[in-house]
């Protein structure tokens, strides 16, 4: 007799639970890379013009209150006394909170990345990256300090001899002598340009890497041209309060 073979049942295998996916933080690393790289050349290229400008002084009175009544009447009557002005001023603050924005957040991304654990040992070479945050906070008090004092005229940050800029005329030399004859706040000035420096080397550095400048010959071009770059900026800046301090303006 033949035995009939009674079928074992498999159990079905259960479907494994898949973890979901993490999703890659919005916005990612590289649009916030991006974003500072682009803001960081727009103020790159303003401190450069600004610095120029600001050189003028060594052409005397006449010449420096023309220069400065010309921004307040740029492209007159197409747009309003200071219309352009503001324009610019509207531009600066928005790429001001878009470079602060994407570097809170990158900053506070790395933190975290790290953990409890710390990378000792790193160097005096690492300074300049690391004391970016602090460099730039610096930057930004002495932005609001450079308004009170040369724009708004906001006492007690203003020189007691500050006079508002007319449709007519700007004192602009004159207040900025005022201002810079005070030891303080030509130290603070000084400072401050020093720091200035330091930013924009370092910046101008990440630069070739957030474009994705390549070559070891192209990134120390680059490095170089940072380092002019930044050191114009920073002496033709200083040099003004020396000038000041020492009597070759005023």
């Amino acid at each position: 007799m033949g035995s009939s073979s009674t079928p074992i049942a498999v159990p079905a295998p259960r479907p494994v639970a898949r973890r979901p996916e993490a999703r890659p933080p919005r916005p990612s690393n590289v649009t916030l890379k991006v974003t500072m790289a682009v803001t960081g050349t727009v103020f790159a290229l303003f401190v450069l013009v600004h610095m120029i400008g600001n050189l003028k002084v060594y052409t005397g009175a006449a010449h420096f209150d023309a220069y400065a009544h010309w921004l307040r009447t740029l492209a007159e009557p197409l747009l309003p006394y200071e219309g352009a002005l503001w324009i610019f001023r509207v531009v600066l603050l928005l790429c001001l909170a878009a470079h602060i924005g994407a570097s809170l957040v990158l900053i506070g991304r790395a933190h975290r990345a790290k953990g409890r654990f710390r990378r000792r040992g790193m160097g005096w070479r690492r300074l300049p990256a690391t004391g970016m945050p602090v460099t730039g906070l610096v930057l930004l008090i002495f932005v609001v300090v450079h308004i009170l004092d040369l724009t708004t005229g906001t006492k007690p940050v203003a020189a007691q001899g500050f006079e508002s800029a007319t449709e007519q005329t700007s004192p602009a030399y004159h207040n900025l002598v005022e201002s810079l004859q005070r030891w303080p706040m030509a130290l603070f000035y000084l400072a401050v340009m020093l720091l200035l420096g330091l930013h924009l080397v370092h910046g101008l550095w990440t630069l070739a890497t957030d474009f994705g400048v390549t070559g070891r010959r192209t990134r120390r071009v680059w490095a170089l041209a940072g380092m002019a770059f930044a050191a114009a900026v920073m002496l033709g800046n200083a040099s003004i309060p020396i000038a000041v301090l020492a009597g070759g303006v005023g």
